[in-house]
């Protein structure tokens, strides 16, 4: 496979060195973020009262929710989430860490991460089946590059998502993270294709854009879209028809 072109070196002002501009290319492969573009977990009012052992009313679910929102500034909380997602240690402590920030959750921490595992809590979006399938059609190469502490293979599987794809990159196996150019070329030669002639589709602006310093396209999704939803990865088809 060619070596990569990566972006020329920028001072404040632009290119250092004058470059031929790149052609434009319709891509010949796509590479998917997991949560947040193709799947999204239950909500967690959902998980929090299959975890625990009684009724959860009302205004309990609100404290407790609450209590999870201000844990995410707890220093503790920040802490366990540097290198999250370079080991399974690192994962799980990162997430029971976060759950168990909320007292009424915290025996339960373990049993909420095992839900996070499980490929039963989690539900593709609306629109990923028929996406990617509409891209399998066009003989679009596919691959998952996804910043994990598990293997994501099972979930994909449970709902007959796993055969559109031929490249699985979890972080945990490269003990590294995006935007760490391994992943996203580890992905391109698993595939056979040139970065170039990559896109990198995310949610997350500078781990999934971050995509471009390796030499791939990139295609960032808003935020905020609820499990099960329509996510608007029409898009992709669009970008993947017309190169861009």
């Amino acid at each position: 496979m060619p070596a990569p072109q990566l972006p020329p070196v920028c001072g404040p002002e632009g290119p250092i060195r004058a470059t031929a501009a790149m052609p434009v290319t319709v891509p010949r492969a796509v590479l998917f973020d997991f949560s947040g573009t193709l799947f999204q977990i239950a909500p967690y009012a959902d998980r929090i009262r299959a975890a625990l052992p009684g009724p959860v009313g009302e205004p309990t679910m609100d404290a407790i929710l609450t209590a999870l929102e201000e844990g995410l500034a707890d220093p503790a909380v920040i802490a366990a989430q540097h290198a999250r997602d370079v080991s399974p240690d690192a994962h799980r402590h990162a997430f029971t860490t976060w759950y168990a920030s909320a007292q009424a959750l915290a025996p339960h921490a373990g049993t909420l991460y095992e839900q996070l595992r499980s490929p039963e809590h989690w539900l593709p979006y609306a629109d990923a089946e028929r996406t990617l399938a509409a891209l399998a059609s066009r003989g679009i190469a596919l691959g998952v590059v996804s910043d994990v502490g598990w293997d994501l293979r099972a979930t994909f599987a449970r709902h007959g998502l796993d055969g559109y794809f031929s490249s699985w990159v979890h972080s945990y196996e490269h003990g590294t993270e995006k935007p760490d150019p391994l992943l996203f070329g580890h992905a391109c030669a698993e595939l056979g294709v040139a970065p170039a002639d990559t896109l990198m589709v995310g949610d997350h602006p500078a781990k999934d854009g971050g995509a471009a310093g390796a030499g791939l396209r990139s295609y960032v999704l808003p935020g905020g879209a609820a499990p099960g939803s329509v996510r608007g990865l029409g898009a992709v088809l669009k970008l993947v028809a017309g190169g861009y």
